[in-house]
């Protein structure tokens, strides 16, 4: 395939974003390749890494995005002061995004960079901004400002929620469970506040 200039690196990028996105809900994960996302733009695979430095960066950055759509979901459920009912409603919205993007939510946490690398600093920051919703959601049970007990509690319990969520997407959840999900995470999220509540 001979060199293409028909498109900016802004547009380009954006290309290429949407055409991983597009392998992996049709295909999955594994078929994904810097050769397929080229072929689908129709530029040539070196094209590629004059935006990406290498696939891991590209995987990086399409994650990033799917981050970036789940921070808009869960910022759009309002906070009451009210933890039962606000982590209820983070719960709800977050499931409801599984739903619809699993094979990307999957990508999320089944990428690994190369040789161990540690994520970058803007992608980590991207994640302490959508736990800062759990925090704020939790707030109320942890008064004292800056308290890392409630830090602690928002991760631990993003992650119960996480588990039981990577379950039910890798058809697993009826080995512990005869709930569907929505009900499962409704009743964790309320045996995890529960628990807070007997500790403060």
């Amino acid at each position: 395939m001979g060199r293409r200039s028909d498109h900016t690196r802004d547009e380009l990028y954006f290309m290429a974003l949407d055409a991983a996105e597009a392998i992996i809900r049709d295909d999955g994960f594994p078929a994904l390749t810097a050769r397929k996302v080229a072929s689908r733009i129709g530029y040539a695979p070196g094209t590629l890494y004059n935006i990406f430095r290498n696939q891991d960066e590209l995987i990086l950055h399409l994650n990033a995005r799917t981050l970036e759509r789940l921070d808009a979901e869960l910022r759009a459920v309002p906070v009451t002061g009210r933890p039962e009912a606000d982590l209820a409603a983070l719960t709800t919205a977050y499931v409801r995004f599984i739903a619809g993007n699993a094979t990307l939510w999957q990508v999320l946490f089944d990428h690994r960079l190369a040789g161990g690398e540690d994520l970058p600093a803007w992608y980590q920051a991207q994640i302490e901004q959508m736990m800062a919703l759990v925090e704020n959601a939790l707030a109320p049970l942890f008064p004292m400002a800056g308290n890392a007990s409630g830090r602690d509690a928002a991760r631990l319990f993003w992650s119960a929620i996480h588990g039981v969520c990577s379950l039910a997407i890798g058809g697993k959840l009826g080995i512990v469970t005869s709930m569907p999900l929505d009900e499962a995470v409704a009743r964790l999220t309320a045996i995890l506040l529960a628990g807070m509540r007997s500790e403060n």
